[in-house]
């Protein structure tokens, strides 16, 4: 059994680890968005960002529903937004070490 979640925790954080699927979860954390909201936000093409959002539904961290003809995107899971901000604290630190290690090797 830990074998199993081991590779689905792997399989779910390739998919959230690219730049503008974070980017996609970051502007959703504001609250429900259509593509017409998502696409100028972030400079990409609606089928290249109908590719991102479909990786996102398939782990199950974002949720669609129809608004007459508008689709609408919400993040499922709080806890996938605090996983991002966890990881960016974390680069936030090593990035403070490393410009002391570099100051005292200067």
């Amino acid at each position: 059994m830990e074998e199993r979640i081991i590779h689905l925790t792997a399989d779910f954080l390739k998919i959230l680890g690219h730049p503008s699927r974070i980017k996609i979860l970051k502007i959703l954390a504001s609250g429900e968005k259509c593509v017409c909201d998502l696409i100028p936000a972030l400079e990409l093409e609606q089928s290249n960002l109908s590719q991102h959002l479909s990786a996102l539904k398939r782990i199950g961290v974002i949720a669609s529903r129809k608004e007459g003809t508008k689709v609408l995107y919400r993040v499922l899971y709080p806890s996938v937004l605090t996983t991002i901000s966890t990881v960016e604290k974390t680069l936030e630190e090593q990035l403070g070490n490393n410009h002391i290690l570099l100051k005292h090797m200067q």
